[in-house]
């Protein structure tokens, strides 16, 4: 039963998350484009949320983009610049202090949310759980920085990394490359991947936005003619 598990939240459960995220934001996009939003409440409680938002939103982004280019590039890329001991102490460090960054943020932004009854009134029951889920995969990040400091040789990294790897190029069998790794590790993957699941049907589906936004650094000029 416990091979069952792990080979189901490690190998199946990764694709039924992304797959869910994928479809789940086309559909809503092309039925609920009103509800294609963040839910703003910048009106009430604006000094705490200015503060705690841009914390958040930058500590996150470089999170984000420090596991994308972290367990993403491909090591013969990697290798001539960096040993596998090398890539993971920057790894440590910059998401380290950007994790230090983003969960103050987010705490704030918590503390704004529960703690201002204006704020609580206009806050779904999603909008709540999915800034706690937020706080504890940032918190088990934090946590996996510290165990890191326990083997400093960069092999479990690079198992981690070809677990990531894996499961984006669908090599099969890429459950068993979590095998004997530590707790912590594993929660923070599965939790990592639910959040990709419940982001459809939450606020979190906004995010396409900011990716989208990129689009208007290389648009052509918008041509304004005079009657």
């Amino acid at each position: 039963m416990d091979a069952f598990i792990h080979q189901f939240l490690f190998g199946i459960y990764p694709y039924i998350c992304l797959t869910v995220l994928l479809v789940g934001s086309l559909i809503r996009f092309d039925r609920e484009q009103y509800s294609w939003k963040s839910d703003s409440s910048q009106l009430l409680k604006h000094g705490m949320l200015r503060l705690g938002s841009n914390m958040f939103h930058w500590g996150i982004l470089v999170v984000v983009a420090g596991h994308f280019v972290g367990f993403l590039a491909p090591h013969w890329l990697v290798a001539p610049f960096l040993s596998a001991s090398q890539h993971q102490m920057l790894a440590m460090v910059g998401g380290g202090v950007a994790g230090v960054v983003a969960i103050i943020g987010l705490t704030v932004l918590i503390i704004r949310r529960i703690g201002t009854p204006r704020v609580r009134a206009t806050s779904r029951t999603w909008d709540i759980v999915i800034v706690f889920m937020l706080w504890f995969q940032l918190a088990l990040g934090l946590g996996t920085v510290l165990l890191s400091m326990r083997h400093m040789d960069g092999a479990m990294f690079e198992q981690l990394t070809d677990y990531v790897k894996g499961v984006v190029t669908f090599q099969p069998g890429v459950a068993a490359l979590l095998e004997g790794v530590p707790l912590t590790y594993r929660v923070h993957i599965a939790l990592g991947f639910t959040i990709f699941l419940v982001s459809p049907f939450t606020r979190m589906v906004h995010i396409w936005s900011g990716l989208a936004s990129i689009v208007y650094l290389i648009r052509p000029y918008q041509l304004v003619r005079k009657r």
